[in-house]
Order: C-alpha cells, then structure tokens, then sequence
C-alpha cells in the first residue's frame, strides 16, 4: 500500500469528474497520480472537505462522520483495495469499542469521508502499477491547477449541493 493524498479534483475532456491520488511524498511532476472517475455531487463534497469550506447544512458524508463519531468509532483509514473491470473499490477501517470493522466502499466516498476525519488514504500497491498514469504536471500548470479549484470554489452555492 501507499499513502496518497488528493491532489485534486478536475474535469476530463468529456467533463467528466476525476480525482487524483498521488503519494504524499511525490512532488508535481514526478512519480505517478492515479485517476478515478467520480460523480459530480462527490467531487463536490470532496472539495468541500479538502478546502474546508463551511456549508451551510451537513453533506451526506458530514453526516456518515457525525454517525461514525456518535457510536464512538474513529475513521483509522481508507484503502483503494482494487481494481475490476474498470470499478475501483475500497474500504474503510473503524476503530470501534468492539473492535476493528471494515467496511466496503465506493472510493469517492471513502475519500470524502477521510478528508472529513483527516485519515489517511491508501491505494494498493497493484491498483497503482495497473491504473496510475506518470505526473507530468509542471509547477507552473501545478499552480495554475490549483488556481482553477479555488475558482471553481468560488462559484459553489450551498444550493449545488442539494439532492
């Protein structure tokens, strides 16, 4: 397993919704980021939680966090396990007063719910090897990456996030 963090979230060319793991020790453009497509509404949620920006009601995952936490369990980690036929799945290890609980997961939400509980997230060593892509991300079009998310950030409404 390595330890990865979001590097971002991002629209493909058919705007699509991507989020990008990347080691936490790699620099922009070196090493792998590995892509996994997610819905709109996680993108958003993901954002949120990684920005930290306030909202004025909780997110579904806010609330996943808020049960989590009310039945006195703590979010230890989440793994990217896999990889099948094109579907990523994970896992999301509890620590609770009965003991260690895995639980399975889309990774959207596994990753949305870390970013809540500031827990660590990994992806299997083989999930990296068959779907990472190599970071070619200079430094400049790093910033101007980051740049493009707090804009995008500006333009959020609680609203865009309602089911």
């Amino acid at each position: 397993m390595v330890e990865v963090r979001v590097a971002g979230v991002a629209l493909d060319a058919t705007e699509q919704h991507v989020i990008l793991l990347k080691p936490v020790d790699a620099l922009p453009g070196v090493g792998n980021i590995l892509p996994i497509w997610i819905g709109a509404q996680e993108a958003g949620s993901i954002l949120v939680a990684v920005e930290r920006a306030p909202v004025p009601r909780p997110l579904a995952h806010d609330l996943m966090l808020s049960i989590v936490r009310g039945l006195d369990a703590v979010v230890e980690r989440v793994e990217v396990t896999r990889l099948d036929s094109g579907t990523y799945f994970a896992e999301i290890t509890l620590m609770t007063p009965a003991g260690v609980r895995i639980v399975d997961a889309r990774p959207s939400d596994a990753v949305a719910l870390a970013a809540r509980a500031d827990a660590p997230i990994f992806v299997a060593d083989a999930v990296m090897a068959e779907a990472g892509i190599a970071d070619v991300m200079t430094e400049p079009e790093a910033e101007e990456a980051v740049e493009e998310f707090h804009r995008f950030l500006d333009g959020v409404e609680p609203d865009d996030f309602r089911e």
